[in-house]
């Protein structure tokens, strides 16, 4: 898109739900509202995998994990495999990224022609603990994740204010290029630690904020497949009362706002340069968050609120206001970025661009792809989803359908129910195109395995990478 510049938003661990502008009782994201406002929401977008690593290799590379090999977070993206980001370089766009990328280190290959303060893995290797899978250890562990909860300023509360402070610098240098640029913008919120500084957490009261809805303390049944990763990692157990569940879930949703915040200073800057009118911006996040729905928090989980994630686009020749409700995925944004660009899109590229999309008459029937390979699964799960449908698939395990139309928590299972077979038929024909499930599950646990030996067996690499969060560069 001539003299049209791009600029990529992509944060962690934001629930789709956890938007004001998807219908949130009272979520305060007003920037991100407005961004909705003047472009489209696409109300049913997935990750490509629930968990950091993998998800961000796959938004690179434009394919799914199984094809790549980065099974879990001890597998970064090493530039081997090429990138989106390979293919706008050699046509000459102008990349840059600041903040996080969560690959195997700043010297790989990744075509971006500057990293600016870039957070990648620890020590190159990441959690390597986390790739013992097979079989799964029967000894819990302890994730850590919620031992920090409330009112206060993290290291990655720190981080994100660094990322915002570089990122105004470089719109007000670098973006004032007469050349067309892309800029990917990493943020860290709204990732546990669940610590966010008191002008955000006070617009939450905890006293008002609901419980989970769904709880095993209340009578929900996880999935054995679900249950058997909570045995291992109980994260709910980590909370001692429902008041600091409560806390909890004010945190997170402060640290939804606080996220918006530091959007809405960088989309002041774009106006204040004169930008806003020829860039086009694009805000994601890798993949949601349970939030202590089916006593679960963080991640690692095929239902909505891990594997959904919130997707808009706003700019030229988007229409404004507008919700797309066909099934989408983050794989359909290194298409979207190339067809940007006037860059021919590899036929490796899984997803479909934006751009064609919107330009396409509607289809619920798409079906769009999720699996993981990664801590806490004793096999390989995998999703398909449509707008109205959802499947489940477990190797070992009983597979899972929903009707989202009807049960948009994903309650009632009606797999195996003979009113529902040829719907059910049709989703799993969807998996087996694209894969089968047990040659990958089975090829990711030996990968995996290998890594493992690598670096002197299960027992010896209980330590190994940061016990829950990867630590911040700055």
């Amino acid at each position: 898109m001539k003299d049209q510049n791009l600029l990529f938003i992509f944060s962690d661990e934001h629930q789709a739900r956890a938007l004001s502008a998807a219908g949130h009782p009272f979520i305060k994201t007003p920037n991100l509202d407005k961004l909705a406002a003047r472009g489209t929401r696409f109300e049913n977008c997935y990750t490509p995998c629930p968990i950091c690593v993998p998800a961000r290799a796959s938004l690179m590379t434009g394919q799914h994990v199984d094809r790549i090999g980065n099974w879990d977070n001890a597998a970064p993206y090493t530039g081997e495999v090429r990138s989106f980001v390979h293919e706008l370089s050699d046509a000459n766009v102008h990349v840059d990224s600041i903040g996080k990328l969560h690959f195997q280190n700043e010297d790989v290959s990744t075509g971006f022609n500057k990293q600016i303060i870039p957070m990648h893995v620890m020590d190159g290797i990441g959690s390597v603990w986390a790739a013992v899978r097979d079989p799964l250890p029967e000894t819990p562990r302890r994730t850590k994740m919620l031992t920090e909860i409330g009112e206060g300023l993290s290291n990655y509360n720190r981080y994100d204010l660094a990322v915002t402070e570089e990122t105004l610098k470089w719109l007000r240098e670098d973006g004032r290029s007469d050349t067309p640029w892309m800029l990917h913008l990493g943020f860290v919120a709204p990732h546990f630690p669940l610590v966010v500084p008191e002008e955000f957490l006070k617009l939450y009261d905890p006293a008002d904020v609901p419980l989970p809805s769904l709880h095993p303390d209340s009578g929900y049944v996880n999935h054995p497949w679900m249950a058997r990763m909570i045995e291992y990692t109980d994260t709910d157990s980590e909370l001692s009362s429902d008041d600091e569940r409560r806390l909890a879930i004010a945190a997170y949703f402060g640290l939804c706002t606080f996220l918006d915040h530091q959007i809405g200073l960088v989309l002041n800057v774009l106006e204040e340069q004169n930008m806003a009118d020829n860039t086009t911006i694009i805000y994601a996040s890798d993949h949601g968050e349970t939030l202590g729905m089916r006593g679960r928090w963080g991640k690692s989980v095929l239902y909505r609120e891990s594997a959904e994630v919130p997707l808009i686009m706003a700019g030229a020749g988007i229409p404004q206001g507008h919700v797309h409700r066909a099934a989408t995925n983050l794989l359909d944004l290194p298409p979207t970025f190339l067809e940007f660009f006037d860059v021919p899109i590899p036929e490796r590229f899984e997803g479909i661009s934006l751009y064609q999309q919107l330009q396409a008459p509607p289809d619920p029937d798409r079906m769009v792809l999720s699996q993981y390979h990664a801590v806490g699964a004793s096999s390989g799960g995998y999703m398909i989803a449509s707008e109205n449908w959802k499947y489940h698939y477990y190797v070992g395990y009983a597979p899972e359908l929903f009707d989202l139309s009807k049960d948009p928590d994903e309650v009632n299972n009606l797999a195996d129910d003979p009113a529902y077979k040829e719907i059910q038929d049709r989703m799993h024909a969807a998996l087996l195109a694209h894969c089968d499930p047990h040659e990958v599950d089975a090829r990711a646990k030996s990968d995996q395995n290998k890594l493992v030996e690598l670096h002197g067996g299960a027992e010896k690499v209980g330590d190994l990478g940061p016990p829950s969060a990867t630590p911040p560069p700055v």
